[in-house]
């Protein structure tokens, strides 16, 4: 009888604790590669994060991560096909603006914001305020005094209705009470070409796209939009330092997937992302693209994308902004 105990004691403690289902599958996922979705075309911002994300999420995963550009209808193409796809951890979608923007601006979205889970923030571009220098404008109070003073005779350039840019420009207006008349282009190099020919007079941009042209003097920061000063601008005030209590905008980026995730698998991709995140050589590579690396785990991202609906909501509301 003690020889019977002490052999059922032997076997429990070398034998292994049986795992759940959620625990097997964790451990056994991925088996194949990962498809990660990218709502915007092949060369464009959100696309050069997604492809510094790439490598490394494939080296953490232990699988190859496919990018897959699903561009289209604002980014609604992509974010709707990511939130109708099974919630295995086999699709995810590069997260961006358009997920707190369009939920604002759009009619009707071909999926439900409460689809997409957020994963985690890798980081945020400021958009800039940008003039031409032979304007003779040097800061953003005088950018606002000329426009007080011509309300409606002065106009601003932007790549489109309801992106980031032009929102960045109608949060400005709302905030001082400006009367500027907007000029959508077919791109931002289209409305930076525009701002350079003094066509228009003012404009935002992303601020890696913007760089070269402001450091050849073509073109003058007025301020950044992020609510600190971008380490590759540190001479360029913020919209807040300007004046402008509580403005902020950024270009962000994370990962997001489909609704529904075991516990464990999501858990899994958050912790993969914050050891991404803390990659010294990664948040080299981010500020080499003029991002600001930021991170936020899904909890944060979830708070944070609230709170840039709500930003983006008020916005659309006052400037009566609503695309079908």
């Amino acid at each position: 009888m003690q020889r019977r105990q002490w052999l059922t004691q032997f076997a429990c403690s070398v034998l292994p604790v049986a795992l759940t289902p959620a625990q097997a599958w964790a451990q056994a996922w991925p088996t194949r590669p990962v498809r990660l979705v990218v709502p915007f075309p092949p060369g464009g911002l959100i696309d050069n994060m997604a492809r510094l994300l790439g490598p490394r999420l494939s080296q953490e995963l232990g699988q190859p991560v496919v990018i897959d550009n699903k561009p289209g209808a604002g980014g609604n193409l992509g974010a709707g096909e990511a939130s109708r796809a099974a919630a295995d951890g086999y699709t995810l979608l590069m997260a961006s603006p358009p997920l707190t923007i369009n939920p604002a601006l759009y009619k009707k979205l071909p999926y439900q914001p409460e689809q997409i889970a957020p994963l985690g923030l890798l980081g945020r571009v400021p958009n800039v305020l940008l003039v031409n220098p032979n304007a003779n404008i040097q800061t953003v109070a005088e950018l606002s005094a000329r426009i007080t003073a011509r309300p409606g005779q002065l106009n601003y350039a932007s790549n489109g209705q309801g992106t980031s840019l032009h929102l960045s420009a109608e949060l400005y207006k709302s905030k001082g009470r400006l009367f500027v008349t907007h000029i959508p282009y077919r791109g931002a190099a289209a409305a930076m070409t525009a701002l350079m020919a003094n066509e228009v007079d003012m404009m935002f941009d992303n601020l890696p796209s913007a760089l070269g042209q402001i450091q050849a003097g073509k073109l003058k920061a007025l301020a950044v939009t992020t609510p600190q000063r971008s380490s590759i601008l540190p001479q360029v005030p913020t919209m807040a330092e300007a004046g402008l209590a509580g403005y902020q905008v950024s270009a962000w980026f994370g990962l997001a997937a489909p609704a529904g995730l075991s516990a464990a698998v999501q858990t899994r991709l958050e912790q993969a992302l914050e050891r991404i995140a803390k990659q010294p050589d990664f948040m080299a590579a981010l500020q080499k693209q003029g991002a600001e690396p930021t991170w936020l785990d899904a909890k944060g991202l979830t708070s944070f994308m609230q709170a840039d609906t709500a930003q983006w909501k008020a916005v659309a509301d006052y400037a009566r902004i609503q695309l079908d």
